[in-house]
């Protein structure tokens, strides 16, 4: 394969990305660390590009897509985090891609005639050909999910986006719950936040599923209860707390349903944008039923990773379609 020396540099940072969604999927954390390199490593490559070019031709196309990858890409990638869209990592990555991928690479194969990507744009905007390959591939996902579910002949509202899992089985999963008391819901407890809920009280999931009307006092939160971490599936569980009475409102139910209003205010950070709404309905959910429906979402650096494989063999797949629709 035969290519500008930066364009084959640029290589490198693909099975970085791959090695990033695996954790992703694996984890649902991904080490701020990898990114300050990869940040340097594509700044360098940007400003050796920008030297070849203004030492040689071409060079208002150039920075005509520098500047929309830079100054288009990368505000949509902040603005789409800022309106909970992406996660941190998932618009560090895409900030990445628009300084990485500004414009089109070249890879000749062993004939100069066939080029990748295969399928380039009149615009010539590569960060733009990944995000529009990319939501290709997370469109896929829902229609993936819901194969599975019919083969296992699941049926429901939630079988596009979600699966049925065991409750016992919910501590050991990532994603959100589907379901509320009132039935299904796109904005169930996130269990990142359950597991931190959990931690913080030193319980484990069936020691509440035992004694719901203990915990949901919220006089049986500990005095002295554990950091609740960050909510990865390693820092569940713990020692039980013990349980004392507590006021209850005029219905005889207590003012603050399991001490979800007091956990969400004692503790130093935010538990995955959860309130106490969405924590109680999901723990009143998770003590009566036996299985329940979760949204194992999928983290938006896998679609995008297979979006940028995708991007540099074949090249932009929107594109296409739309040639072979007649609307480019």
């Amino acid at each position: 394969m035969l290519g500008s020396i930066p364009d084959l540099l640029r290589l490198v940072a693909v099975p970085v990305f791959g090695w990033a969604a695996y954790r992703d999927v694996k984890t649902r954390r991904i080490p701020n660390r990898i990114w300050g390199p990869l940040a340097l490593f594509a700044v360098a490559l940007l400003a050796w590009d920008t030297y070849t070019v203004v030492n040689g031709a071409g060079g208002r196309l150039f920075f005509l897509r520098v500047a929309i990858s830079l100054g288009f890409v990368m505000p949509l990638s902040y603005l789409f985090w800022r309106i909970g869209g992406f996660g941190g990592a998932d618009a560090k990555a895409f900030m990445l891609i628009a300084v990485l991928f500004p414009v089109y690479p070249t890879y000749l194969l062993s004939s100069p005639s066939v080029a990748l990507p295969l399928e380039p744009t009149t615009l010539g905007v590569f960060s733009l050909t990944i995000l529009s390959n990319t939501v290709l591939a997370g469109v896929v996902y829902p229609l993936g999910v819901a194969a599975s579910n019919v083969a296992r002949g699941e049926f429901g509202l939630a079988m596009f986006i979600g699966r049925p899992v065991a409750v016992d089985e919910v501590t050991e999963e990532y994603g959100r719950l589907l379901e509320s008391p009132d039935g299904f819901t796109r904005s169930g407890l996130d269990l990142d936040a359950l597991r931190m809920y959990l931690q913080y009280r030193g319980l484990s999931l069936s020691e509440l599923r035992e004694h719901p009307n203990q915990y949901r006092d919220p006089a049986s939160l500990p005095a002295d209860p554990n950091p609740p971490g960050d909510g990865s599936l390693a820092t569940d569980g713990g020692e039980p707390a013990s349980s004392v009475a507590g006021d209850t409102d005029t219905a005889g139910e207590p003012a603050d349903p399991w001490g979800a209003e007091q956990f969400l205010a004692e503790i130093d950070h935010s538990a995955y944008g959860a309130t106490p709404v969405q924590l109680r309905e999901g723990l009143d959910v998770l003590v009566e039923a036996e299985d329940v429906w979760i949204s194992p979402g999928i983290p938006f650096i896998v679609p995008m990773f297979a979006g940028l494989l995708v991007s540099l063999t074949y090249g932009d797949v929107l594109f296409a379609i739309m040639q072979a629709v007649g609307l480019a």
